[in-house]
């Protein structure tokens, strides 16, 4: 039977990520030696509490539909983590609590975006912004976050962006592909103009615990009220506590946005997983020492295969603050073993070298490729070394 399918999805662009992280794993199943740096999560189990916690709730009988925003005690946990960490106060009805982060910044846009309305990205993005924005009917308009500015940019930039259309931006801090930072200050600058202009912000906030040295991470939103008012916080337990597939992430920001976010959901999900949510609630309420410990496992790793990574010849790489990605820029590469452009250098990297990083086409970027560190230190000292042998080696023939 033939079928047409909605446009809205027929323009979608499919995930990289998983598209990279698909392939290796099929060449694993033929037995391929392949070492996997695609992918977008730690390589920890979940803390044992937490765990501990999801059983206790289903023998207890916790197993029913929730309110479909979530549950008040895990909105109380989230309300009580804001105030911990960035002096916020929020109340529970500027609390949606979703399936996840992503889930979270699908139904934002659902709920605010018009037929032809613009979305500022800066580039490199995470690769489902534009594609969520599409589905919502918006518009992405992408700014270049340029190497020699560490990825971020500037107000000048942003404003030159905006027109009639614009609705919201998004800044994603630490970032994902980039690992790098907005300080206060340039945080500072970028909202002054969205207030001045009536831009919503869109903060995505899910890498904030895993920051390195002595940098820190700050929420635009805590910079003023008048911020906090202009920004919806995205923020969730995936990356904090090695969370991921457990699917809890939440929404922070203006009642009528969270009401309507909570009425959409209402309608497509219910409810976020009940089990999900009372771990979560465990996870922001237990001890938090096993994420300080990976964090420190992260930024150990980042120190030993940093330097080893920019010795690759024809590789340089702004060095990540937070997060657990390096982003090089390996267009040299490329063109030094003989290959037109960075998508065919990360196929024979793949096929010849047995390294699966991911192309920085899909984040808006090609010259560069994501290599996740969220796996064991052996594992990526081996990647290096075959990504440098396989250079060098086609660099002397």
């Amino acid at each position: 039977m033939a079928v047409k399918l909605a446009n809205r999805v027929m323009a979608l662009t499919p995930s990289t990520t998983l598209a990279i992280t698909a392939k290796a794993k099929e060449l694993k199943e033929k037995g391929v030696d392949v070492i996997g740096l695609g992918a977008g999560e730690p390589d920890y189990n979940t803390p044992q509490h937490i765990l501990d916690a999801a059983a206790r709730s289903m023998n207890e009988g916790h197993t029913k539909y929730t309110p479909s925003a979530g549950l008040p005690a895990l909105k109380k946990a989230i309300i009580e983590k804001f105030e911990r960490d960035q002096g916020l106060t929020y109340k529970p009805n500027e609390i949606i609590v979703a399936n996840g982060a992503k889930h979270a910044l699908y139904t934002l846009f659902q709920v605010l975006l018009n037929e032809g309305d613009e979305v500022i990205i800066p580039t490199p993005y995470w690769v489902s912004y534009p594609e969520q924005v599409k589905l919502a009917g918006g518009v992405p308009i992408y700014v270049d976050g340029l190497e020699s500015q560490q990825f971020k940019i500037t107000p000048q930039q942003l404003e030159t962006a905006i027109t009639e259309k614009t609705k919201a931006v998004i800044i994603n801090s630490p970032s994902n592909p980039t690992g790098v930072i907005y300080t206060a200050d340039e945080l500072q600058a970028l909202g002054e103009i969205c207030q001045e202009r009536n831009i919503l912000i869109v903060s995505d906030e899910i890498y904030e615990k895993l920051i390195y040295g002595t940098h820190k991470h700050v929420s635009i939103a805590q910079l003023s009220p008048e911020l906090k008012e202009q920004t919806i916080v995205i923020n969730g337990v995936s990356k904090s506590h090695s969370m991921t597939g457990w699917r809890i992430g939440y929404a922070a920001g203006n009642r009528e946005i969270i009401e309507a976010m909570t009425n959409l959901a209402s309608h497509s999900t219910s409810n976020p997983t009940t089990t999900a949510q009372y771990a979560s609630i465990a996870a922001y309420n237990g001890p938090q020492e096993p994420v300080e410990e990976m964090r420190q496992a992260f930024e150990h790793r980042l120190e030993v295969i940093y330097d080893k990574l920019v010795s690759i010849p024809g590789f340089t790489c702004v060095k990540p603050q937070g997060a657990f990605y390096l982003y090089p820029n390996v267009k040299a590469a490329a063109e030094i073993t003989g290959y037109q452009d960075v998508d065919a250098f990360v196929e024979a990297l793949l096929v010849e070298a047995k390294v699966a990083v991911i192309p920085g086409s899909g984040f808006g970027t090609p010259e560069n490729i994501r290599l996740s560190y969220a796996t064991s230190l052996d594992l990526l000292e081996e990647a290096v070394v075959r990504m440098k042998d396989f250079v060098e080696s086609k660099h002397k023939a």
